[in-house]
């Protein structure tokens, strides 16, 4: 997984609406890139609810969140209009995001050891820099945590 005061890899990959998104379109803003295991799921869902609840506070601090996860775009598309999320879920099914950020590793669950997204989140400052790094990330009280680094 990255690290802090690493310059973040840019990607290219299409948002829940088809659209096209590169984290470079971003530069001049600071970006919240965290990482979701499915759609659709209890904590996914909490997480990304919390996240859109509070996009004009990260607004306010010059900052857009992009969620990711290995879903499709029509899954994304479903899941905001189901929860009337309004940031950006990113599909990363090819995983050219997943696998430089270091967000596909090994977990386990029950006894069982698999491959899987690790739920992290990165802030990646206005000059593209990684300036803080969740690496193993409980979602309730997450969103706030993130909100107060970008102070």
């Amino acid at each position: 997984m990255l690290d802090v005061g690493t310059k973040a890899p840019d990607f290219s990959v299409k948002d829940q609406d088809g659209n096209t998104v590169t984290l470079s379109e971003f530069k001049g803003k600071s970006v919240v890139l965290y990482f979701y295991p499915k759609d659709d799921t209890p904590g996914c869902t909490r997480e990304g609810i919390g996240f859109s609840e509070k996009k004009s506070e990260f607004e306010l601090k010059n900052a857009v969140v992009l969620g990711v996860s290995k879903d499709s775009v029509s899954s994304h598309k479903s899941f905001c209009t189901k929860y009337n999320l309004n940031i950006s879920l990113l599909s990363d099914e090819n995983m050219d995001i997943l696998e430089p950020y270091g967000a596909w590793g090994e977990k386990k669950n029950y006894g069982k050891t698999y491959m899987g997204i690790i739920r992290c989140t990165f802030i990646i400052d206005p000059t593209g820099v990684i300036t803080k790094v969740w690496k193993s990330v409980k979602v309730d009280g997450h969103v706030d945590k993130v909100l107060e680094a970008l102070s």
